[in-house]
């Protein structure tokens, strides 16, 4: 009862706050989801089946969507207790009160699933499918969506009732009219291409987000992949990884999906283990937490090798089965997120650490600096870390 009065009153005062905040200092806000019968509910974080239904009741002109895919439930008993139902419904009473839905997707993903999106054209949303691989050789692997152009979710939840109740999962919620702006360029880019419009071609409507001020004493800065498909080509991520990472003093913590040193081409992609060796080095603690999934194949040898240093420890994140039977493609920790010197300097984004993530596919993040979202995303991060569920990584014999 405690907690939920207390996300209750988290929520009430995140929508006062998303109400006032054109003309104002940007608000931003941790939002996670975690699976169903673990411990990995964090009292102090919003959860995003609360959140996203409540963003979108605010909304009184847009609601712009670019996910990976959407999957909804597929029997009727999974429908009965699905937490992206609320979601799908708040987007259908949106368009009936005259809110303009436009819902991206992944070409690829969208022919895997497809029932979502035309459920959500039946009610009047303009639906677009992406074929980022026959731009970049990637996939519209970001997911996002923004309301009325003043605040925007980012976060690793795909749209995707897994993503709810089933999986662990890290976002932001960020109301600030400058920040969606940017954002919504990255997303008008894309929706222009996925209509036909011509490959080289950028939205570019608002100026540079550069570094913004919240209300909290966070200073946020947007960022996106791949290089050379931006609307504003300084808000590449990966080099910002890699400097936050070389100014690291005492400690560099990450918790990710996947972490390997080579694309799927065979090429090499060294820029972020090798900053996270430089960390190791010059003596700053490196604590790298990973799904079970991560541990598979190849991706294993460079874990292990990582793990082989001074310095550096990686542990292992394996969510157990739920009870009411084997579900595809979930039971994971599927959050992308980074915590630098325990809690100066946060990363929040939909990458996992790939290159072909930050080198051929759309994804977004944000970067904070200050105020209190590191440090509590630093007490997120200790209580995974040391949580039952993760077990350091052992090399094979």
């Amino acid at each position: 009862m405690l907690r939920a009065q207390m996300r209750l009153a988290l929520l009430l005062a995140l929508s006062v706050l998303a109400a006032c905040a054109t003309g104002r200092a940007a608000t931003v806000t941790l939002v996670e989801s975690f699976p169903v019968e673990t411990t990995l509910d964090h009292a102090d974080v919003p959860d995003a089946p609360e959140v996203w239904p409540a963003m979108i009741a605010g909304a009184r002109r847009s609601l712009d969507f670019a996910e990976f895919y959407a999957s909804e439930a597929d029997t009727d008993a999974l429908l009965r207790t699905s937490k992206l139902v609320p979601v799908v419904e708040a987007i259908e009473q949106a368009m009936r009160r005259g809110v303009r839905v436009r819902f991206l997707a992944d070409a690829k993903f969208a022919r895997t699933y497809p029932a979502t999106l035309e459920r959500l054209v039946r009610g009047g949303a303009a639906v677009r499918r992406l074929d980022v691989a026959a731009t970049s050789g990637g996939v519209l692997h970001a997911k996002y969506f923004i309301v009325d152009g003043e605040e925007a979710f980012v976060g690793s939840q795909n749209f995707d009732w897994r993503a709810l109740d089933h999986i662990f999962e890290m976002g932001v919620r960020v109301s600030s009219p400058a920040f969606a702006g940017a954002l919504l360029d990255v997303f008008d880019t894309d929706w222009a291409l996925a209509g036909g419009g011509a490959a080289a071609a950028r939205v570019a409507a608002h100026p540079g987000v550069g570094e913004l001020a919240a209300a909290g004493g966070e200073r946020l800065a947007f960022v996106a992949s791949p290089r050379g498909w931006l609307p504003h080509e300084e808000d590449w991520d990966l080099p910002k990884l890699v400097r936050a990472i070389d100014a690291a003093e005492r400690r560099v913590d990450v918790e990710v999906l996947t972490y390997k040193t080579r694309n799927h081409d065979g090429s090499r992609f060294a820029d972020l283990d090798d900053a996270l060796r430089r960390a190791a080095a010059r003596g700053a603690q490196v604590r790298l937490l990973v799904s079970e999934w991560s541990t598979r194949g190849d991706g294993r040898r460079d874990l292990e090798a990582l793990a082989s240093l001074a310095n550096v420890e990686v542990r292992v994140l394996t969510i157990p089965p739920w009870s009411g039977g084997d579900i595809p493609y979930s039971r994971v920790a599927h959050a992308k997120f980074m915590v630098l010197d325990g809690g100066a300097v946060a990363w929040v984004g939909t990458s996992n650490w790939e290159g072909d993530y930050f080198l051929a596919s759309r994804n977004v993040g944000v970067m904070v600096k200050g105020g209190r979202l590191p440090p509590t995303l630093d007490g997120v991060f200790d209580a995974n870390w040391r949580s039952s569920y993760a077990s350091r990584l052992e090399a094979r014999k």
